[in-house]
């Protein structure tokens, strides 16, 4: 039968970056209650430039509860500090990063990549085998492509290739839409943390966000409901 509905994509899952962390006494207080507040697949460790032990001695603070809440943790940069720190993974900026990391991660660690500024370079990268392809993340001057932008790339890369794609949500109206366009995951991070109500709200709100815009894709997948497909 030809007319059958595709199988449904799987719920988007949220990936929290962290705030840049010199001392993680805080963080480590705070990470149980909002892992167990939402469907946080990853945390982002974004660690503060000191020497290499002290970098290290911070993962293997951060890494146990992030596992232990069934998330993955990938640091920031710094993928030769990835298996001494015990995390699950790097995010690089850019394809001459992933391709110096490769080596170091591949088999057993994650390798993700950002920093695409073109679809050739995304292309790229997923041949490269990236483990996931982020779009929408500043650039050091801060500058973004317009949210719509962001969520077309993730359209067209959902609909052609296999490598996951995360969407950079600055807010929850964006972590909504990115969902809708096709993200397999929505980072989210500095607005969550300066959110007033608190990290716990924000990524509560965020995760709402992202769970109605899959229900939004799947009922017009599938407008019959989808019992008897």
């Amino acid at each position: 039968m030809s007319n059958k509905p595709p199988p449904p994509r799987p719920a988007p899952r949220l990936y929290l970056a962290t705030p840049v962390v010199d001392d993680p006494a805080a963080l480590l207080a705070e990470l149980p209650g909002l892992l167990g507040s939402a469907d946080i697949a990853a945390v982002l460790l974004r660690l503060k430039e000191t020497d290499h032990r002290s970098m290290i001695s911070r993962i293997k603070a951060l890494a146990p509860p992030v596992q232990k809440a069934g998330a993955a943790l990938l640091v920031e940069g710094h993928a030769e500090l990835v298996a001494r720190g015990g995390a699950d993974g790097a995010h690089l900026p850019g394809i001459a990063a992933l391709k110096e990391a490769l080596p170091s991660l591949k088999p057993d660690r994650i390798a993700g990549v950002g920093g695409l500024t073109t679809r050739h370079h995304s292309m790229d990268a997923g041949e490269m085998g990236a483990d996931y392809v982020l779009f929408g993340e500043p650039d050091a001057k801060g500058q973004r492509p317009s949210a719509q932008a962001i969520a077309e790339r993730l359209d067209w890369w959902a609909e052609l290739f296999e490598p996951p794609c995360v969407g950079f949500a600055m807010s929850p109206e964006e972590a909504h839409d990115f969902a809708l366009s096709g993200a397999d995951f929505v980072l989210v991070g500095d607005f969550i943390w300066s959110d007033p109500r608190g990290p716990k709200a924000a990524l509560i709100e965020a995760d709402a966000a992202i769970k109605k815009a899959h229900a939004t894709a799947t009922a017009s997948q599938n407008p019959a409901g989808g019992e008897h497909g």
